[in-house]
């Protein structure tokens, strides 16, 4: 079939991937337009527009995704089918361009964790598992109907960045059958029980700021859930200091908010039970190891 494929950062990537190397051919890729980072303000391509100029695929860059011209320049390449991983809300002129129609990859088994952030909001909660859907675009976001879903195992160590990369290429599996399946032309399409469904929002600076009265588990999980980015994160005087790798360790009791240090340890006391602080960042300064982080940094009574 012939696609055009529409996604932004890292976890879209292997869907690209595997798409190139298939039998299907794809026309184009839809990405968001280069930004600037860093001081020099240098401008930086998302990933997959470097995956897709690497590959020699002609990108498109869209500010409006209403534009009349991009609209226009869509519907010349005459796709079969729009596959989209990891982009932005489509509006129904564009979804409903191709004839084969268009599908999304989300990263969890819908209707739980439904928005922008489903893979953190397992790890913050503490699941055992969670998984990938395929599904039919629709009006209302992350409700369309499921073409396919795989589930996935979160181990004990996993944190956002080992369950991110872990799922990004299970999910490109995931599209390809999808996008086999479509091609067959027999498959049935399951709807979405909207009474189980669960909101998977943004992650905002407020969501990684640490609260110590919350459970050792609750915080554990926060950390896992931000590292490696943003950083889950309190403040220590007037610095701010994130923390990336946390284990569960109540063989000490600082006190709820109490930082203690025996040794190269460092120790957190929770609203209930103690975490051993394992990796952090000090403001400015580079990750580190608690034992490297006490060698430049005291922590007197937090």
């Amino acid at each position: 079939m012939k696609i055009i494929f529409m996604g932004t950062p890292d976890f879209a990537v292997p869907s690209l991937r595997i798409l190139i190397e298939s039998k299907h051919e794809v026309l184009a890729v839809v990405t968001a337009p280069d930004k600037e980072r860093g001081r020099g303000l240098k401008i930086s391509f998302p990933p997959v527009k470097e995956f897709a100029v690497e590959n020699n695929l002609p990108v498109l860059q869209p500010e409006k995704l209403k534009d009349e011209q991009f609209i226009n320049s869509l519907k010349n390449f005459n796709a079969d089918l729009f596959v989209v991983v990891a982009f932005r809300i489509l509006p129904k002129e564009v979804f409903t361009i191709p004839p084969k129609g268009s599908f999304n990859l989300h990263g969890s088994l819908l209707p739980r964790y439904r928005g922008a952030a489903p893979i953190q909001w397992a790890l913050i909660n503490g699941e055992k598992e969670t998984g990938l859907t395929t599904f039919a675009l629709d009006e209302k976001v992350d409700t369309g109907n499921i073409f396919l879903q795989e589930k996935i195992k979160i181990e004990d160590e996993d944190d956002f960045g080992s369950l991110h990369d872990k799922m990004s290429l299970l999910g490109a599996k995931l599209v390809l059958r999808t996008v086999e399946l479509i091609e067959s032309g027999s498959f049935e399409l399951k709807k979405q029980d909207g009474s189980l469904a669960s909101p998977a929002p943004k992650i905002t600076k407020e969501t990684g700021k640490i609260e110590w009265n919350k459970s050792a588990k609750e915080i554990h999980n926060l950390v896992r859930a931000l590292s490696p980015h943003p950083g889950a994160y309190f403040y220590f005087g007037n610095k701010q200091i994130k923390i990336y790798k946390t284990k569960i360790d109540n063989s000490v009791s600082p006190g709820t908010g109490k930082i203690m240090q025996i040794k190269n340890q460092l120790f957190a006391g929770c609203g209930n039970g103690t975490l051993e602080i394992l990796e952090l960042q000090q403001e400015g300064k580079k990750r580190l190891n608690a034992d490297e982080f006490l060698r430049g940094f005291r922590f007197d009574t937090y």
